[in-house]
């Protein structure tokens, strides 16, 4: 007597379902499309703008104009991220164009302006010195985003892009505007000009500790006095903008060896990379 081994229809159609149930999880998911954010990337572009508008400007023969965007171009930088913070639209995407930018306005543009202002006149030392900063602000940058989770965040592991760049375009905007206009046919502003552009490109590659000023600001509290305090400084800025801004950056641009030289004589740490989360000194470093 033959028997009938077929499954009844039920048992298929169950059987049928069970495999296209499995079949549908075992697919993977659709990766979601990542967009990317206006409000802080459209800043930063400005600021690169600003950085390639300055160029232009000094190709042209205006440097007070090239040493304007310079400035503009740091307050837009110094904006940024803030702003992303804020907004809470931070990004990897928005991190690597800031750098990017960075490199272009705080890099290229500074030694690209000085050596059309001064630089070019002292022939190969004059393109030397240009290129010591360029390639100065790019492993400046290049260390920061690399370290950038371990580092102190109230100290810049050497002194910042934004401020080395000002320290260069701030002696050409004093200079202009005290008339000496023509400083790549002035020996003694040559040379001037060179120690400065070599100071500001090294500064940038050594491991001084420059204040940050991330704990002032933001969410956090401050005195009364601090707001007073910066009151005064914009009236002061105002009394001569290219003096006062450029006296400030010089006293900035050498405080990062006062604080080691200081930490140094207490015998404290000098540096400013956190390497154990045990140490006192290193609490609330890592994240």
């Amino acid at each position: 007597m033959n028997q009938d081994t077929r499954p009844a229809p039920e048992a298929a159609e169950t059987e049928a379902g069970e495999a296209q149930e499995v079949t549908e999880v075992a697919l993977p998911a659709r990766p979601r499309r990542r967009g990317i954010y206006v409000l802080p990337n459209a800043v930063t572009l400005a600021a690169l703008f600003s950085g390639f508008w300055s160029v232009v400007m000094a190709m042209n023969g205006r440097f007070e104009a090239a040493c304007v965007g310079i400035f503009v171009a740091a307050v837009l930088d110094s904006l940024d991220g803030r702003i992303a913070r804020m907004t809470h639209t931070q990004s990897a995407f928005g991190e690597q164009m800031d750098s990017l930018c960075d490199m272009v306005s705080f890099g290229a543009a500074p030694a690209l302006i000085m050596y059309e202002w001064a630089l070019k006149g002292l022939g190969k030392l004059g393109w030397i010195a240009a290129f010591v900063y360029c390639a100065g602000a790019a492993l400046r940058l290049a260390r920061f985003n690399t370290n950038i989770a371990v580092v102190d965040k109230r100290f810049f592991q050497g002194l910042p892009s934004p401020a080395a760049a000002a320290l260069v375009v701030g002696l050409i905007w004093v200079m202009d505007d005290a008339g000496l206009r023509d400083a790549s046919r002035i020996e003694w502003l040559a040379w001037v000009a060179f120690g400065v552009t070599l100071y500001a490109g090294l500064t940038m590659v050594t491991n001084a500790p420059f204040y940050s000023f991330k704990a002032v600001g933001g969410r956090r509290t401050v005195p009364f006095a601090v707001i007073v305090a910066v009151a005064l400084l914009i009236a002061l800025v105002n009394v001569h903008p290219p003096i006062v801004l450029f006296a400030m950056f010089c006293l900035y641009g050498v405080s990062g060896y006062a604080v080691y030289a200081w930490r140094k004589a207490k015998g404290l740490r000098t540096s400013v990379i956190a390497t154990s989360t045990d140490e006192p000194e290193e609490k609330g470093l890592h994240p």
